[in-house]
């Protein structure tokens, strides 16, 4: 089967994929000789800089400059090559796939794509090349299958060799997903540059609201001044910074006051308010009740009603 990412077999058959190659290499000064090959390739930069020139007919080149956390997607049968100039190096990951049929637990390229919009959006729209910036999710995934493919090359047959099978099919399902993701993102960007800036912030702050946090510590983390950051998040979710980071916080004090046994004067450390009285007017402002009165108006699981007492066994 041809390895390029852009055929409706993908869309219409039962494939998964099948790797080639799959290695680190430390890069430097070189300039390598155009090739192709029949698989798609992804190169990944994780340090340095360097030069990927992708010839797009027979008197046209189009020059990539990467620089760390920037990856390259290459069609199949696409010919390209690597430059690394003088005074510079680069370090990089390189996984090239093609597609076999499938077979397993995991589930397919097409049913993965129906399932997800954007995953077919980006097989219906074929490239030759294509430059992403990463935020390192696609990097931990590159980096787990890659381990994975080596351990499941050393495991040989048996019981080893499924279970590598499954968990390397399931990391490359999560890889053409964040792929999609990013490439959806970069389209948005273009067209509507405000919006990625607002969805990085809210994911900034998903992820670090147990903590204090400043405004402008979020406006750093999205390179925007402050003020801009904050007028861009108003106009785009109704609510400030401080509010959107309040309700978080709230939402996840309901869900650990309801299933968990975290003591109520223990919640508000976790949400990242350091005074319990704030803590309980913010939960009350949000809410209408107080901490406690939440957690006893709610029948909560409890774990040691659900356990077997071992000395029944």
């Amino acid at each position: 089967m041809n390895g390029s990412l852009f055929q409706q077999a993908l869309l219409d058959g039962e494939y998964g994929p099948h790797f080639f190659a799959y290695y680190y290499k430390q890069w430097n000064p070189y300039t390598m000789a155009y090739h192709q090959h029949n698989s798609t390739e992804i190169m990944y930069l994780i340090s340095g800089s360097c030069v990927v020139e992708v010839r797009q007919s027979e008197n046209e080149e189009e020059r990539f400059r990467l620089k760390r956390g920037e990856l390259i997607m290459l069609d199949a049968n696409v010919p390209h090559r690597l430059i690394v100039e003088e005074g510079t190096s680069c370090r990089m990951l390189n996984v090239e796939f093609g597609f076999t049929a499938a077979a397993g637990a995991v589930p397919s390229i097409a049913r993965l794509a129906e399932a997800e919009a954007g995953l077919a959006g980006l097989l219906r729209e074929p490239f030759r090349s294509l430059v992403l910036p990463d935020p390192e999710e696609v990097f931990h995934v590159l980096k787990s299958l890659v381990l994975e493919l080596d351990q499941h090359g050393v495991e040989g047959e048996g019981q080893g060799k499924e279970r590598g099978s499954i968990m390397i099919g399931l990391l490359f399902s999560e890889l053409l997903l964040r792929l999609a993701r990013l490439r959806r993102e970069q389209l948005e960007a273009s067209q509507q540059p405000a919006q990625l800036y607002v969805r990085r912030a809210v994911e900034f702050l998903h992820q670090n609201y147990d903590r204090s946090i400043q405004v402008k510590e979020i406006a750093a983390e999205v390179s925007l001044h402050p003020g801009y950051l904050h007028r861009i998040f108003r106009a785009h979710t109704g609510r400030t910074l401080t509010d959107y980071l309040n309700m978080l916080r709230m939402e996840k004090a309901r869900m650990l006051l309801g299933q968990s046994e975290i003591p109520v004067a223990e919640i508000a450390d976790y949400v990242g308010i350091s005074s319990r009285q704030y803590f309980h007017l913010l939960f009350r402002k949000y809410t209408g009740c107080t901490p406690v009165e939440y957690r006893n108006s709610l029948e909560r699981f409890s774990w040691s009603d659900a356990q077997p007492d071992i000395r029944d066994r």
